[in-house]
């Protein structure tokens, strides 16, 4: 998962400025035509001016992004701020829908069609008031923090703005808290049954007696050799300062109104739709995350029809390993053998380089555009470890949890490591970013129905790589599928038809080889997460559909590295706009190959 973040969290990176008064700090690439209509000059204004005042506006770093804006201060995400900036949003949607569509270059309506989602999107979550519920039971504004220390600095000045951040925590988890004040007040807010222990990320820093043990410290242990020692020295008394003064103190009132407000107010429901206005937020939560205008019973069915699907594979593979029992005591059996465990972190970490490196030398004759960008493979913080996911990717960084090494099954491993890394989330991310030809909103964005399809479409790619080496892994890549089929039926059982915990947990225990560990905090991610585990089965159906079509159209002249190269040079798109793209390349290499036919024939 790269997950990017819920819409709410999102939303807390900004912070509102006059839009009228910021201009463009970049200007992107002008639409691909010989001649740039009026209306094409109208729509690059619009999307460079707005696209330019949100990145102004980025003060906090997530794992989608590695990156703080290198501001000098922490967002504004205020209850008046936000209202300011849904006035903005809603600006630029009526400035839209001034366009003359029709006279808008071929390449501009694309851009349009991704566009106007986004700004949709992020104006529908203000207006449903997401921000006043910033976290799940996943991911956090406080444990975001922790990434923010991982964004290069190369200069003083860099580290000078880095400790500003430090002593502007106060301020923004001040604001935080009441944003989360409302939100109990109407009955909006991150269920009570997921909330037990959650606050061991917060305690980790609260408690810290020493401010050189902070992950927020790590930038000052190795600085650049161009900053004289002395200097060093000053920036570090003045991180030391910030985090002992301002950090640590943050943490500590955050901590309190976790433990005395928010657990003992929080709702005792499951179900997005059982909160104020719910049906809408949940209906928006999966417009958001799949890009599609499909029904939480439409969505509840596809997944149903992929269980049963990929449970016909898995079985196959246990007749294939003669196993003697049945399909329960298989997941058993996979669950508590040593054989299939790593006994140290970094016994874990080394396998999972040992298989990046294998995909490196089958990757090109998949994909035939490899980015230039290269990542790297970390453990995931010890402070958020507890309750994050097995893994996550992201431009420059595969963050592999090594947390409980009894949860983390090594057959579960190949299939892990090409979702994440490459190639999938590190690749498809660094390529994006290297599409110079497209705006900034498309090369710097994350639409999660594309990047997670995409992911989960090279765990498959994966098995036409060689990759799994015994049918434990394959049945590993297996698991991972029925995993996101899984998440189809939990999620909109959850929050549409009113399914309890045990009843989701049970649900992805008996049909996937997950970890106990692991089946419990996915759960509880969904519910408090509402919909964007649906992106990723989806996302991956809609490839593999794709690709279904490239092939019986173009028969012997269809190239698999041509096809993922047309699926990746489109940045970040909807659903709907990578089907009509493709379907576009398929159009186009069909002639192409019949002209190629034509002149190899012609006298």
């Amino acid at each position: 998962m790269i997950a990017p973040l819920a819409a709410a969290l999102a939303l807390s990176l900004l912070t509102v400025a006059p839009l009228a008064l910021a201009a463009p700090a970049t200007t992107d690439a002008a639409p691909a035509t010989a001649s740039v209509s009026a209306a094409d000059q109208q729509f690059q204004a619009i999307y460079e001016k707005e696209w330019a005042w949100r990145q102004e506006q980025m003060g906090a770093a997530d794992e989608d992004s590695d990156s703080s804006g290198n501001n000098d201060h922490l967002p504004d995400v205020g209850a008046s701020a936000q209202a300011a900036r849904l006035k903005v949003w809603e600006q630029v949607l009526h400035e839209l829908d001034a366009l003359d569509v029709n006279a808008l270059s071929a390449a501009n309506r694309i851009n349009l069609a991704i566009y106007r989602p986004q700004v949709e999107n992020l104006a529908a979550s203000v207006r449903l008031g997401a921000y006043e519920m910033p976290f799940n039971s996943d991911s956090s504004f406080w444990s975001d923090l922790s990434f923010m220390a991982r964004s290069p600095m190369h200069d003083a000045d860099d580290y000078r703005n880095y400790a500003a951040r430090l002593r502007d925590v106060p301020r923004y988890f001040n604001q935080q808290i009441d944003n989360m004040r409302l939100g109990l007040a109407r009955g909006f807010s991150v269920p009570k049954a997921v909330l037990a222990g959650r606050d061991v990320s917060i305690a980790a820093v609260a408690e810290l007696k020493d401010p050189t043990a902070a992950t927020l410290y790590e930038p000052y242990h190795k600085m650049p050799a161009s900053i004289p020692a002395a200097e060093q020295e000053k920036l570090r008394a003045e991180g030391r300062a910030a985090i002992a003064g301002q950090v640590i103190p943050a943490f500590g009132t955050l901590l309190a109104f976790f433990r005395d407000e928010y657990v003992p107010q929080a709702r005792t429901t499951l179900a997005a739709e059982a909160m104020p206005g719910g049906k809408e937020f949940y209906q928006q939560q999966i417009r958001e995350y799949t890009t599609l205008d499909l029904s939480p019973d439409e969505i509840h069915a596809i997944g149903l029809q992929e269980v049963a699907r990929i449970q016909s594979q898995m079985q196959d593979i246990i007749k294939q390993l003669k196993f003697k029992g049945s399909f329960a005591d298989f997941l058993q059996f996979l669950r508590t053998d040593p054989q299939f465990y790593a006994k140290t972190p970094q016994e874990l970490l080394d396998r999972a380089a040992w298989i990046a490196k294998r995909v490196d030398g089958e990757v090109g004759k998949f994909i035939g555009t490899l980015p230039r960008g290269r990542f790297t493979i970390v453990p995931v913080p010890a402070d958020i470890a507890p309750f994050w996911t097995a893994g996550r990717g992201g431009v420059g960084t595969y963050w592999l949890n090594t947390y409980n090494l009894p949860s983390r099954p090594l057959y579960n491993l190949p299939a892990l490591t090409l979702h994440e890394s490459s190639p999938g989330h590190s690749l498809q991310g660094a390529l994006a970013l290297e599409q110079d030809d497209q705006p900034e909103f498309r090369r710097d964005n994350y639409i999660s129905a594309y990047g997670e399809g995409w992911a989960l479409y090279t765990e498959k790619l994966g098995k036409e790589m060689g990759i799994y080496e015994t049918p434990y892994e394959d049945f590993g890549r297996l698991t991972y599928e029925m995993w996101r089929a899984c998440r189809l039926v939990i999620d909109t059982g959850i929050h549409h038809s009113g399914w309890s915990r045990d009843q989701a947990i049970a649900y992805l225990r008996d049909h996937s080889a997950l970890s106990e560990h692991e089946v419990e905090t996915e759960v509880d991610r969904y519910i408090s997460w509402p919909g964007q585990a649906l992106s990723y089965k989806l996302g991956e159906i809609t490839i593999v559909k794709l690709r279904a079509e490239a092939e019986k159209e173009l028969g012997a002249d269809f190239d698999i590295k041509a096809f993922h190269d047309a699926v990746l040079r489109q940045g970040s798109v909807t659903l709907p706009v990578l089907e009509s793209q493709i379907r576009q390349f398929i159009a186009d290499s069909k002639t192409q190959a019949n002209a190629d036919k034509a002149k190899a024939t012609a006298p």
